[in-house]
């Protein structure tokens, strides 16, 4: 698990951007396992295993929490038997299948970023990318979250997190990065990065404690 964090306007959403296809680098590439892949479209990357949780809410509202999941099941080149086991296993493993009959708009923040997190699984990533996933939800939402990201991990999937609350990622992460105008300037385990002066001096503040 690793972060990517920094002040506002630092770059990180803009590098999440590049490395799912969005937007273009103006320069440097984009390798997944030593291949270049700058230049592919966004279908191809994640075929390839990027997945990517958007900063912005992404479910579905009219649909319930299994049309949700099944929209993306259908896309992929199953059966319909594999589709319904592949969507038992993710609501089971991802403990929603209590919410599987509601719709979008029913959900509270932390119930709607476990559907996002359980879809953007369906199509089986190797990396995933997650943008400030524990924005607008409350502390208990944010732990049950926190689980879920060590739950990829578990599973052997990379994952690259940036979120405005520093703590709870860093909490988290193996390592991280400090971005600050465009580059990254730090890196590090939390402790090296709490107790690096430069990164107090333009992210954390001098007073921070982990």
């Amino acid at each position: 698990i690793v972060g990517l964090l920094g002040p506002n306007g630092a770059g990180k959403t803009t590098c999440f951007f590049i490395i799912v296809g969005m937007i273009k680098p103006e320069g440097g590439k984009v390798f997944l396992d030593g291949e270049d892949i700058t230049n592919l479209p966004m279908y191809k990357r994640a075929r390839k295993g990027i997945g990517y949780l958007p900063q912005e809410a992404s479910i579905f509202r009219r649909l319930t929490v299994e049309d949700n999941l099944m929209a993306i099941l259908e896309t992929l080149p199953i059966s319909r038997e594999e589709m319904k086991g592949r969507l038992e296993a993710l609501l089971t493993e991802l403990n929603i299948e209590h919410l599987r009959k509601h719709y979008g708009y029913q959900l509270s923040g932390g119930e709607r970023r476990r559907v996002e997190i359980t879809r953007s699984l369906v199509t089986s990533p190797s990396f995933m990318l997650l943008d400030e996933p524990f924005a607008g939800i409350d502390p208990i939402a944010v732990a049950d979250l926190q689980q879920i990201v060590a739950k990829l991990k578990d599973k052997g999937l990379g994952v690259l997190i940036t979120d405005h609350n520093v703590r709870e990622t860093l909490s988290i992460t193996d390592r991280a990065y400090i971005m600050y105008e465009g580059s990254i300037k730090r890196s590090g385990t939390a402790e090296e990065l709490a107790n690096d002066p430069v990164v107090r001096e333009i992210y954390l503040g001098e007073k921070f404690e982990l």
